[in-house]
């Protein structure tokens, strides 16, 4: 055989060989999956609710006024710390202490007279005991003249004369007992003005004493919106002209939060947590859960849903306020903060990175790749409602391919999540990349590559 023809064949066959060898290659790098992994490893984990909010002191007062007039003076200015029963402002009250002066003196003349009806009274009380005494001793003279008229000892004019004056004894007491219950009613009448006084008195000294304004407790003036010479009504709360001042008691401080409808069932009051505060930075501070709100608050508008007349879709916050232990003196209501709230703590319990969840429905877990890189059933076909029904699990690497396990997960914490029932120490999990997670099926071949993974595009619409 020529030379030429050994260098065809040789070539020729080397040729073919390259193309199987390269077929081969290609595919078994055509559904090979790179991805990250991680240990499924035992950790300490800690569940933290974070919600966001403002300082609030846990007690405070919106002091508004009880009656129309001018501010004659302040007192107080904003900031300025004041204790129990301070006056803090005055309103005009030339009207209302006139009427006090007035219904005082009313009051006064109700009591002398009450004392003038009692003077007489007693009078009417005495002249009736004088009246009975006399008719007393005018009917023993009368018993006497009737036996004496009718042994024919005295004369009939003297008989007469004795029965005349019994009967004027017995016309004075009645007269005598007649002026008791008058006096008595006078008496009587004379007490209920005295407590028609009492009563008016009470009433324009309420009027009066509402011009003066005292602090409630020991606090801090936090707002002041009037200032003196403007005139103050009587109206609905916050509306302007009817809110003096707002007085808070800077002892106790909280931070009241809005929490995420989804994270509301997991917080309990007395609950740990961490609250820092925009305007003090590079500081935490110890706190507990102490108040927990039991309506939605719609987050668009901030009512509350038993507001509503109407059922919404709209994401929904619960009101949670935390107390914070030691705050600091310069701290000031309305300043926002940050609550980080710990809901759970699990020690040494298994755990996995959150990103390596994943959901697959019953079709896709019917299905398995093999090892040409086909799909193919397994298993009897159920219905359209059983395929559609989406697990949650990981991939776990065995013999090089990614099987899919469901898991049970407990609670969660900022990197990980708890592990209860699914994997064992040591699996060797995918957590990577994004996109292999979500296009990779139940028992793919894969390549582990745990170097950095490079930043991937995103060229999806």
């Amino acid at each position: 055989m020529r030379a030429w023809k050994k260098v065809t064949i040789g070539v020729g066959s080397a040729v073919v060989l390259f193309a199987v060898v390269g077929g081969i290659v290609y595919r078994s790098h055509k559904d090979l999956v790179t991805v990250q992994t991680s240990k499924v490893q035992r950790l300490d984990l800690t569940s933290v609710v974070s919600a966001s909010g403002e300082v609030k002191p846990k007690t405070y007062v919106n002091i508004g006024a009880n009656a129309f007039g001018k501010i004659t003076k302040l007192y107080v200015k904003e900031g300025d710390r004041v204790k129990r029963g301070q006056l803090l402002a005055q309103l005009e009250n030339v009207q209302s202490a006139a009427d006090v002066n007035a219904t005082r003196a009313s009051l006064e003349v109700a009591q002398t007279d009450a004392l003038a009806a009692d003077a007489a009274l007693k009078t009417a009380v005495a002249d009736q005991e004088r009246a009975k005494a006399d008719a007393d001793r005018m009917k023993l003279d009368w018993d006497r003249a009737q036996s004496l008229y009718k042994e024919q000892l005295i004369a009939t004019s003297e008989f007469d004369s004795r029965k005349n004056a019994y009967a004027s004894a017995v016309a004075g007491l009645a007269q005598a007992e007649a002026r008791i219950v008058q006096a008595r009613a006078q008496k009587e009448s004379a007490e209920r003005r005295i407590g028609q006084a009492k009563a008016n008195l009470t009433r324009v000294a309420d009027v009066l004493q509402k011009t003066a304004y005292q602090a409630p407790f020991d606090g801090v003036i936090t707002n002041l919106p009037v200032r003196e010479g403007e005139t103050v009504v009587i109206g609905i709360q916050n509306s302007p002209g009817s809110t003096l001042m707002t007085l808070a008691d800077m002892s106790v401080i909280t931070a009241e939060v809005k929490v995420d409808e989804t994270d509301i069932v997991n917080v309990a009051v007395g609950q740990p947590a961490e609250v820092s505060i925009d305007a003090i930075p590079k500081q935490v501070f110890k706190a507990f859960v102490s108040e927990i709100g039991n309506n939605a608050i719609v987050r668009s508008t901030g009512v509350s849903t038993s507001q509503q007349t109407t059922a919404s879709q709209e994401a929904k916050d619960f009101k949670v306020v935390v107390t914070i232990s030691n705050p600091p003196q310069d701290l000031r209501p309305g300043l926002s903060a940050t609550a980080k709230i710990t809901t759970a703590t699990r020690t040494n319990v298994l755990t996995i990175p959150i990103q390596a969840l994943t959901v697959r429905s019953q079709s896709d877990l019917r299905s398995r790749v093999d090892d040409k890189g086909s799909v193919q059933a397994a298993g009897p076909q159920t219905s359209t409602a059983k395929n559609n029904e989406e697990l949650q699990g990981v991939f776990v690497i065995r013999e090089k391919k990614a099987e899919f396990v469901p898991v049970r997960t407990g609670i969660t914490g900022t990197t990980e999540v708890e592990i209860l029932q699914g994997l064992r120490e040591g699996d060797e999990i995918v957590t990577g990349s994004y996109k292999a997670l979500r296009t990779m099926r139940p028992g793919a071949s894969v390549k582990v590559d745990n170097t950095a993974p490079k930043k991937e595009e995103n060229n999806e619409g």
